[in-house]
């Protein structure tokens, strides 16, 4: 069930970057900003669908968020650290290993 709810977060933080983000399409680091937001998007949507590599996207993406806060206000990179090991306990739990095993199964 964390899964699922892990997965519809990642789709409506990445819809919702998306659609703010979308004016800054006319700058090069908006194409990029963008690009990230999709990744959320993907990794959402096929978390849903138990895709086994989506998992590692959705731990790609909030690393890379890690990474960026390093260059900014401590109490981002505490957040962002805090929300890495928040996901990486909810996705690599025996239960979160049995979702994505099963879907794996069934495909």
């Amino acid at each position: 069930m964390w899964i699922l709810i892990l997965a519809c977060v990642y789709l409506a933080v990445g819809s919702i970057g998306f659609a703010y983000h979308f004016s800054e399409l006319r700058q090069p680091e908006g194409v990029w900003i963008e690009l990230t937001e999709l990744q959320a998007i993907l990794s959402g949507a096929f978390m849903l669908r138990g895709q086994n590599w989506a998992r590692w996207l959705a731990l790609a993406w909030i690393a890379f968020h890690v990474v960026l806060s390093a260059f900014r206000a401590f109490h981002e990179l505490a957040m962002h650290t805090l929300l890495f090991a928040v996901i990486v306990w909810f996705l690599f739990r025996p239960e979160g290993r049995r979702y994505f095993r099963s879907a794996k199964a069934l495909s």
